[in-house]
């Protein structure tokens, strides 16, 4: 538990570091992501905008060198619930909305989305489009089965 609660005081540091870069104002900045990198080797943390280019970093130390078969998980999962619980700072980053918050493996892979953030609502974790098909199919079914 104790190493839980040291991980989301390191999360916490993080996303105030984010908010610092990008404090609440009348002219945001024209972002669609913050892209979250995490190394499983070296305990690394680090955001980075759309360019590539590096907004801030810190390192985890529970995470380094971990040998958990199931890091990338573990990690989406606390960095999720992390961000929910400062989403009073994470949804008033001065950021053009929607922006959301998306966690990338080696060479930028793909690994999840983890929050996003719009003037009327927030999603956290999922992809938006997650099972769509199986609901569109779902929906005719049920539309032509109406018209029978």
């Amino acid at each position: 538990m104790e190493e839980r609660m040291s991980i989301a005081r390191q999360i916490e540091r993080f996303v105030n570091k984010l908010a610092q870069k990008y404090p609440a104002q009348d002219e945001c900045s024209l972002m669609s992501d913050i892209h979250l990198f995490v190394s499983p080797e070296t305990g690394e943390l680090v955001a980075y905008d759309d360019d590539d280019n590096e907004i801030t970093r810190c390192v985890i130390e529970q995470w380094i060198e971990t040998k958990n078969e199931n890091f990338y998980d573990a990690a989406t999962k606390i960095l999720r619930e992390e961000l929910e619980r400062l989403d009073d700072v994470v949804s008033t980053l001065g950021i053009l909305k929607p922006y959301s918050f998306v966690l990338e493996g080696e060479e930028h892979r793909h690994i999840a989305e983890l929050y996003l953030v719009d003037d009327e609502f927030n999603i956290i974790g999922g992809d938006l489009l997650e099972d769509w098909d199986k609901d569109l199919d779902a929906f005719f079914d049920k539309l032509m089965s109406d018209k029978a």
